[in-house]
């Protein structure tokens, strides 16, 4: 891939520290995908890998993306571990670009924030555009920037309703499942006890009549 703003500020992002998440599936995703049925999954800024790898330990085919050829590298060697790595196809992508080609029975896009300026609703648009009839797209927000996350403090983060109104999906080809906010606790990178507020937006693609 060549040198981009996104490409290299992710690099030195992951080449700070040899584990930058904590290798645990988002809450939220691990919550829903179970309800939603279907096999092919697209993981949109898959980072580390560990919601791609809980997918696959759960019998979905990944198409795991993101931008970062070290996260990439890292994601590979821990599907490796867990034996599942034959499950997942890993991408090095530039989602500002355009998303990978393929249909999809779930598009997961968990925190796709970014320090560097990007059409964030355009690629979410990409997104929704790669779901398969019946399929759903899950997206997961922050709804405010962690306290701990400086880098973020002056990032705007929309509610969910101006996330789906930002889509300007067909009505008539989307049904919203739900859009709203949920807290959960955490434990800070120091320790400290916090509450976080995720911005939760399920949209089901019709399915074709029969």
């Amino acid at each position: 891939m060549p040198s981009n703003e996104h490409h290299d500020t992710w690099e030195q992002h992951y080449a700070a520290k040899p584990q930058v998440w904590s290798g645990r599936v988002n809450a939220q995703l691990s919550a829903i995908a179970p309800t939603l049925g279907g096999t092919r999954a697209m993981d949109l800024g898959s980072g580390e890998g560990a919601d791609a790898i809980w997918l696959a330990e759960h019998g979905w085919s990944v198409v795991a993306v993101d931008v970062s050829s070290t996260a990439l590298a890292r994601a590979r060697e821990a599907a490796e571990s867990r034996g599942v790595a034959d499950r997942i196809d890993f991408v090095e992508h530039d989602l500002t670009r355009g998303v990978p080609d393929g249909t999809f029975d779930l598009v997961s896009a968990q925190f796709l924030h970014s320090t560097v300026e990007m059409d964030r609703s355009a690629i979410l648009r990409r997104a929704a555009a790669a779901v398969a009839p019946g399929g759903a797209l899950l997206i997961v927000d922050h709804a405010a920037g962690p306290p701990w996350a400086s880098k973020i403090h002056h990032h705007e983060f929309p509610t969910a309703d101006a996330v789906v109104a930002g889509l300007a999906l067909d009505s008539g080809q989307w049904r919203e499942l739900r859009a709203d906010s949920v807290e959960r606790p955490v434990v800070g990178p120091d320790g400290e006890d916090a509450t976080l507020t995720d911005n939760v937006i399920l949209l089901r693609r019709a399915a074709p009549s029969k």
